[in-house]
């Protein structure tokens, strides 16, 4: 009754403390919190979570967008200190009109003997990084934080750009509370739309607006010699409405951003998008800037730095000609310019949908960014005679666009046809991808193709094979319990691929080493096959020997039938899940056991055939066993069809997991005859 007392009594002033929250004041109640009243799993939490975000006009720039922000987080336990760092990211382009980071304050605060002690924020905390040519970073040491330590910071971030940053209600830790206003002058026009699966319905007001300044005259009085000039000030003020929009809340669940295969979280963040759809300005014309998918491909297309880069052939033109004199066919000069180009050009690990510096100067250097290394890509096809286009795409860390909007994008690919009818997608940044398989980054949902003439049409960019990996165990069992045996595993796709990217680099003995460690086997025997034909799956061959694999009690010996291949540990532990499963690609694993049983021992038991179906044929576990005489044969198979599982189907994946474990670990039995 305490506890339930206790719990009441911390959720009360957990709300309580909800009504207002000022910069600076901290209570002494929240830095005795020592977990959070309602996740007692939570790490840290934000008390405040608070942005306003509103247009400020200025006599020589015009309309500046600003956000005030105020955060204020509680630390409860050492893993939550990953907050004591704040970073903020800002546009910054060599070139144009930056944003700006001013009015930066903040504070540590901790009881200490009974009393509140604050630690001020100083400049040797505050770290100003360059990333790029496009973006800066302050990166935020907050100083003296503990467990228990309150953090409270506020900025303002001043943009001369009129969009609206992105509104989440969702974190990876809960918060307390929510409060974002949104406030739009009469002359933007923004459509909004909700993303995620988390929503805010918000509080729609208005306020009046103003656009004050004072213009000057001069003008001369009198006449001749006693003339003079005086400046006549005139104050003038233009009102306007101000829509208001506020989405407050309370007790926000965190969205578990370290969760397994969670792909890019933030696109399943509750929140809203804002997308400028015009301007309606005084004694103006309405700008529409809202824009079809169709529009916004051809405005690429258009570019100079684009479309006009695909017509550009001269500076490979002697190159190419010797290079595909060898083709028998359109798959060989596929083939040879997409090698060409990966070994020609590395990626600068820039993203981009158009080109930086040119892709004659990238050809020229051997570097370039995304569009020039993958429009050369294209050009270079086209020239050899091969139908190819260039495909637009968002990667996973951008997100998936929701509006028709040029910012969408941020990466290019290449579609080629093939004389069946059929096509391949290719991106030559990753000097180990291959055919259709594309860098993981890139697996985001759909890309657009840029045809010829400017016109455009979505491809899918999933897969539409699986990512195999598929094991042969040869075991053989002898009279003292030992275990040898030999493994083949074959993998293909984008299993491949990732295998490839992992251990190509490493030395053999390496690798050797890092598979006995891993299965716990002593390798006699060792083979790589296909490591550089990206054309053919992987294939490990090993010959092995192991002693800990069988448990003998009282003359009959145990053992897992899949020795080192069982999975052991599910991924999914959470109690739910709120956002989809992403595995970036359908998949399968298969394995394949034959174990020779000594002729001295008898089998007295082995697991019971098991096969599991997930809805909407979403996908399977088989699990057999069959034995005949001193012979025992496994098969088992896990597979996915699809690459994202709808989070309504999360208990039933993770259910499947849980048989999974729970039949790989079934053990068999031998007796001693």
């Amino acid at each position: 009754m305490k506890k339930v007392l206790l719990l009441f009594t911390l959720i009360f002033v957990y709300n309580l403390n909800a009504q207002e929250i000022k910069f600076g004041k901290v209570s002494k109640e929240e830095l005795e919190e020592s977990l959070h009243p309602i996740d007692s799993t939570a790490d840290a939490s934000y008390l405040l979570k608070d942005r306003r975000t509103y247009f400020k006009y200025d006599m020589e720039d015009g309309f500046q967008v600003v956000t005030d922000y105020h955060e204020r987080i509680k630390i409860y336990t050492k893993e939550g200190l990953d907050y004591a760092t704040k970073k903020i990211t800002y546009y910054t382009p060599d070139t144009g009109d930056a944003e700006k980071i001013t009015s930066l304050k903040a504070y540590t605060y901790n009881l200490e003997n009974g009393k509140i002690t604050e630690r001020k924020l100083l400049k040797k905390d505050i770290f100003e990084e360059h990333l790029n040519k496009y973006r800066s970073q302050k990166k935020i040491t907050f100083p003296n934080v503990k467990e228990g330590s309150i953090i409270d910071i506020k900025y303002t971030l001043s943009s001369p750009y009129w969009g609206i940053q992105t509104v989440n209600f969702q974190y990876g830790i809960p918060v307390k509370q929510l409060n974002t206003q949104i406030e739009i002058p009469e002359y933007f026009v923004f459509s909004q739309r909700a993303k995620g699966f988390f929503n805010i319905t918000p509080k729609q007001t208005s306020k009046e607006g103003s656009i004050d300044w004072t213009s000057k005259t001069r003008y001369k009085t009198g006449v001749g010699m006693g003339s003079t000039t005086k400046t006549e000030f005139t104050n003038h003020s233009k009102k306007f409405t101000v829509r208001i929009y506020n989405f407050d809340h309370e007790n926000i669940s965190p969205i578990k951003e370290n969760e397994p295969f969670s792909g890019n979280v933030n696109n399943y963040r509750g929140g809203v998008e804002f997308e400028l759809s015009g301007t309606r300005f005084p004694n103006s014309t309405y700008k529409n800037y809202a824009t079809s998918w169709e529009s916004v491909c051809k405005t690429i297309y258009n570019s100079s730095d684009f479309g006009s880069e695909l017509e550009k052939s001269n500076y490979f033109k002697d190159d190419l000609t010797d290079l595909i004199s060898i083709a028998k066919n359109d798959s060989d000069k596929i083939a040879l310019i997409f090698q060409f180009v990966k070994s020609k050009v590395k990626w600068n690990e820039y993203y981009g949908k158009y080109t930086e510096k040119g892709v004659k100067k990238a050809y020229k250097e051997g570097v370039g960014n995304v569009a020039e290394i993958n429009l050369m890509l294209t050009s270079m096809l086209r020239y050899a005679g091969v139908k190819a286009n260039p495909v637009l795409t968002s990667t996973k860390n951008n997100g998936i666009p929701l509006f028709p909007t040029r910012e969408g994008f941020n990466y290019v690919i290449s579609k080629v046809y093939l004389s069946n009818g059929k096509y391949i997608l290719l991106d030559a940044t990753e000097a180990l991808s291959g055919f259709n398989i594309l860098p993981f980054r890139t697996l985001n949902w759909y890309g657009t193709e840029i045809l010829e003439n400017g016109n455009s049409q979505q491809v899918e960019l999933i897969p539409s094979t699986l990512a195999e990996e598929n094991n042969i165990l040869h075991i053989k069992i002898d009279e003292l319990g030992e275990v040898s045996g030999m493994l083949r595993k074959s993998l293909k796709g984008h299993s491949a691929m990732f295998y490839r990217q992992k251990n190509n680099l490493k030395k053999e003995e390496d690798l050797i080493n890092s598979i006995e460690d891993k299965y716990n086997i002593e390798i006699e025997d060792f083979k790589i096959l296909n490591k550089e034909n990206l054309s053919k799956p992987i294939v490990q061959n090993l010959k092995f020997s192991g002693e800990d694999f069988i448990e003998e009690v009282n003359d009959k010996l145990y053992l897992s039938p899949l020795l080192f291949l069982v999975t052991k540990e599910s991924p999914f532990k959470s109690k739910e899940r709120s956002f989809p499963i992403d595995f970036g690609m359908p998949w399968q694993d298969q394995n394949s056991v034959s174990i020779i049983v000594p002729e001295s021992y008898s089998i007295e038991s082995y697991p019971d055939e098991l096969a599991i179906g997930l809805p909407d044929n979403l996908g399977v576990f088989k699990y057999k066993v069959t034995v005949q005489n001193n012979k025992i044969k496994l098969f088992s198979v896990t597979q996915f069809n699809s690459n994202i599982i709808a989070p309504q189907h999360y208990l039933a994946v993770k259910d499947l997991y849980n048989q999974l474990i729970k039949k790989q670990t079934e053990k068999i039995v031998l007796t001693k005859i």
